[in-house]
């Protein structure tokens, strides 16, 4: 099979079937050896030219001026280049141009739709992270008519053009051409603090878990796309209204997962939190991503971080942002930890979300870890 190697293709095709109706299967079995060796070294050649086309992009994106800005959209536009990695995709790419480049030179360059045509997906991830970075949109002509010409089925459509004051107090990595450093979910504040009194009772309530399959999907969303470990949510229908100071005690007797194991005297700690301190919690969740990920970035850490408190708020199916936002602030929220053994109790891999809502008859709850 020496052959084999100047001519691999042609034995393949030519030969196995051959050989094996022959009675040669050790032949084909040979042929299968080299084929799955040159295919491994095909791959990881792959993957050094996407490692070496992220890094050419990176310098780009992270090099300040009109003329980096020129040459990165004249190659993305050119080559549309794709990867399974994330150093390419445009939500990372966006996420780049938002933290190193002059709005204004932005504003000029991956704007302008008659020059670079096939970059919307860009300038739909851009728009929205230089939004969260509290640019005012108005003062840039390009910025101001793209929500008129940008793609309606998109899913960042659904996204106000302008910042709520939800939004006004969110973290961002921090990147260079050869590193970067991020934060993630806040710890438990000192603030707010509602712990409930030990030895707390044993008895477990008999309220059951009515989240229904899209009314789940909804409240773990920003978890779901920061890629954390395990996650869960439940909602409960209480049989009668109770007042925001009870749900300490009630929360560690609901049937849940995150809760189980914990005993009348294991830490259960928790805090009431503004409602656009839980939406950051959600942001950097999605945004940054689990330790072992990167996140979606800005734009899609916006998207799944409002789906995620539509969910948990209950606000009804195909409300704006703005009737979420209204809904939320209605509601009573809780940040609570636990000694259960489902938390591990790691720094920013662990937190449980809790809300009462307005009529103070529905708690919905969705738990987070990112621990080996």
């Amino acid at each position: 099979m020496e052959d084999a190697k100047d001519d691999l293709g042609s034995l393949v095709w030519g030969q196995a079937e051959q050989r094996a109706a022959q009675g040669d299967p050790s032949y084909v079995r040979e042929l299968g050896s080299q084929l799955a060796d040159r295919h491994a070294a095909a791959v990881e050649q792959v993957r050094e030219y996407e490692r070496q086309l992220a890094y050419v992009v990176r310098v780009l994106a992270l090099t300040p001026g009109r003329a980096s800005l020129v040459q990165l959209c004249r190659l993305l536009d050119e080559k549309r280049p794709s990867t399974s990695g994330s150093g390419l995709l445009p939500r990372f790419v966006a996420s780049l141009l938002a933290e190193h480049q002059y709005v204004t030179d932005l504003a000029a360059t991956v704007f302008d739709r008659r020059e670079w045509g096939r970059l919307d997906e860009l300038r739909a991830c851009l728009f929205h992270e230089l939004v969260l970075r509290g640019v005012d949109i108005d003062k840039f002509p390009p910025l101001r008519s793209w929500p008129l010409e940008r793609p309606g089925w998109h899913a960042l459509a659904w996204l106000p053009v302008h910042l709520s004051a939800f939004e006004s107090d969110v973290d961002f990595p921090s990147r260079s051409i050869r590193g970067s450093a991020r934060g993630g979910p806040a710890n438990l504040p000192s603030e707010g603090r509602m712990d409930p009194p030990t030895p707390r009772t044993s008895e477990r309530s008999a309220l059951r878990d009515i989240a229904t399959v899209d009314v789940y999907e909804t409240i773990v969303a920003a978890v779901q796309a920061g890629e954390w470990g395990d996650y869960g949510a439940w909602v409960f229908m209480l049989d009668e209204a109770i007042t925001p100071d009870q749900v300490p005690a009630l929360l560690p007797t609901l049937p849940m997962d995150c809760v189980d194991g914990l005993g009348p005297t294991g830490r259960f700690e928790i805090a009431v939190r503004p409602a656009d301190g839980i939406w950051s919690m959600l942001f950097a969740t999605a945004s940054m991503g689990g330790m072992y990920g990167s996140g979606v970035q800005g734009a899609f850490g916006r998207l799944w971080a409002w789906r995620s408190m539509a969910g948990l708020s209950g606000t009804r199916v195909g409300a704006s942002v703005e009737e979420v936002e209204y809904q939320a602030r209605q509601c009573t929220w809780f940040h609570f930890e636990a000694d259960a053994d489902w938390f591990h109790n790691d720094i920013s891999a662990d937190y449980g979300i809790a809300t009462l809502s307005a009529d103070r008859r529905r708690i919905a709850v969705l738990a987070a870890t990112d621990t080996d």
